[in-house]
């Protein structure tokens, strides 16, 4: 593919996505809560759209694909149970809701330090999301990278694509926070799922149609269509990748913020299933892109390459692969910026105590912090560090060991600051120098234990130290606005 053509849809990408980001700007408030949560005014559908794009970015038809492409058909349940984890939301999302419009909380981190009673707790919870998180953007920005890269065959370079993918998170990010985030999300999914679908059945056609495509799957590659296939997702991998994957929606902060964003419990509900609906699809199309490259292109040097290559062959004509790579361009965007905007407002609301400059000031760090995010996150990137899926999975199996504090904060009134504590940052600590050394306890790996340890240590140290005094008060506050959404 040409290098002029992807500049060429790229700018125009660009140019659309400012004016919508633009147009976000009219009657935007000046708090943390109108710049970082959208004045908590964000209807169903643009949740939902702004929520698919979010979740669904570069780890969809690049890494989603790259792991079809690497080990098979495993791929596929591994996604599907991350859906099952979705329905968390059911349980814990209005009870965010009905807790962050009570107290007026911003971020994750801070709700828990409230229920807690402890700033502590609060400065645990955002040291751990920037500790896991970055390296989390770095895998979309990376996604940009060998996307940009494999389609031009190499005329544009990996770091080029990085640094793109950098600059355009840092534009929609700044001219009105999360209001222009979600408005360009809403423009970026419908125009990545419409897309990546009708071009995934193009190239099924060129294959030879559905039947073709999986005879020659069934004979060349076997092992794709079963379990374990070739050991990627051997029973302990495939445990350990979907593990903390289940608990997405709770453990990564960038996605539980956004419970506080529906302006009514309906907008929530109708959320919740339009990003059913979206990602059930765009779980199949990229599977089916994997499986597509592997019979087309059987020896790729890295199964990231899978998405890039198929879409700059001769099976897909320039026009619609160059539309397909904007909507991937424009996904990984989406998570890095959502990213950026829920780091910046742990580190301005939750880092620097909230007794210490008024919101102006704090909005003022979030913001000057942000691009500092980015450009760490574009340092990790140039790492080029294994599978895009697996290392999105790594991120949240650090991130998961808030999930004990979280279900407590809700559901367990005897839970303590020194229990939320103990388990997020030792359990935390655990994850993180099981990566670091490669040391994995009883050969298992991380995403496989660090839950069940973080469990064990919030309970251990929970039941011998003291409980907060108002604990009860959250959770009468949540349960009841739970009880009358149902």
């Amino acid at each position: 593919m040409s290098e002029s053509l992807i500049w060429s849809a790229v700018a125009l990408y660009l140019v659309v996505s400012l004016i919508v980001a633009w147009r976000s700007r009219q009657g935007q408030g000046t708090g943390m809560a109108d710049y970082f949560l959208g004045s908590r005014q964000m209807g169903g559908m643009v949740s939902a759209l702004s929520y698919s794009a979010t979740t669904y970015s570069a780890f969809m038809m690049v890494g989603l694909a790259g792991l079809t492409y690497a080990g098979g058909v495993g791929a596929l349940g591994f996604e599907i149970l991350y859906f099952a984890g979705v329905s968390l939301v059911a349980i814990f999302g209005p009870r965010f809701w009905a807790v962050g419009r009570h107290f007026g909380f911003v971020t994750p981190g801070e709700m828990l330090g409230h229920r807690y009673e402890s700033r502590g707790v609060a400065v645990a919870v955002a040291l751990t999301s920037c500790l896991f998180l970055i390296p989390y953007a770095s895998v979309q920005l990376a996604g940009v990278g060998y996307l940009l890269s494999g389609m031009s065959g190499g005329a544009v370079s990996f770091t080029t694509g990085v640094v793109v993918a950098t600059l355009l998170a840092i534009l929609f990010s700044r001219i009105a926070g999360m209001r222009s985030v979600a408005w360009t999300d809403s423009l970026q999914a419908l125009f990545m799922i419409v897309a990546s679908t009708l071009v995934a059945l193009l190239v099924v056609h060129e294959l030879g149609g559905f039947g073709v495509l999986f005879d020659r799957l069934a004979r060349a590659h076997p092992q794709s269509l079963v379990v374990p296939g070739n050991g990627v997702f051997s029973l302990i991998n495939f445990l350990g990748l979907t593990l903390p994957w289940f608990f997405f929606s709770l453990s990564n902060p960038q996605v539980s913020q956004r419970l506080f964003m529906p302006k009514d419990l309906s907008a929530m509900r109708r959320m919740l299933l339009g990003f059913l609906v979206f990602g059930f699809i765009y779980t199949l199309v990229s599977v089916l892109w994997g499986f597509s490259a592997l019979v087309a292109f059987p020896s790729l040097e890295s199964a990231d390459l899978a998405t890039p290559t198929l879409l700059a062959s001769s099976h897909v004509p320039p026009v619609l692969g160059v539309i397909v790579m904007v909507g991937i361009l424009a996904a990984a965007v989406s998570t890095i910026d959502s990213i950026m905007l829920t780091l910046a407002s742990m580190i301005a609301r939750d880092l620097r105590s909230s007794s210490k400059g008024s919101e102006q000031a704090q909005l003022k760090l979030g913001k000057w912090v942000m691009p500092v995010i980015a450009l760490i996150a574009l340092g990790f990137a140039e790492l080029r560090l294994d599978l895009i899926a697996v290392l999105s999975v790594a991120s949240s199996s650090g991130l998961v060991v808030a999930v004990p504090a979280i279900v407590g904060a809700f559901f367990w009134r005897r839970g303590t600051a020194t229990g939320a504590l103990v388990s997020i940052v030792g359990a935390g600590a655990l994850v993180l120098a099981s990566f670091v050394t490669g040391i994995k306890p009883l050969g298992l790996p991380a995403g496989l234990w660090g839950l069940p340890m973080a469990t064990i240590l919030y309970l251990g140290a929970s039941l011998v130290t003291r409980p907060p005094r108002d604990g009860a008060r959250f959770m009468q506050i949540a349960n009841r606005q739970h009880s009358r959404s149902r």
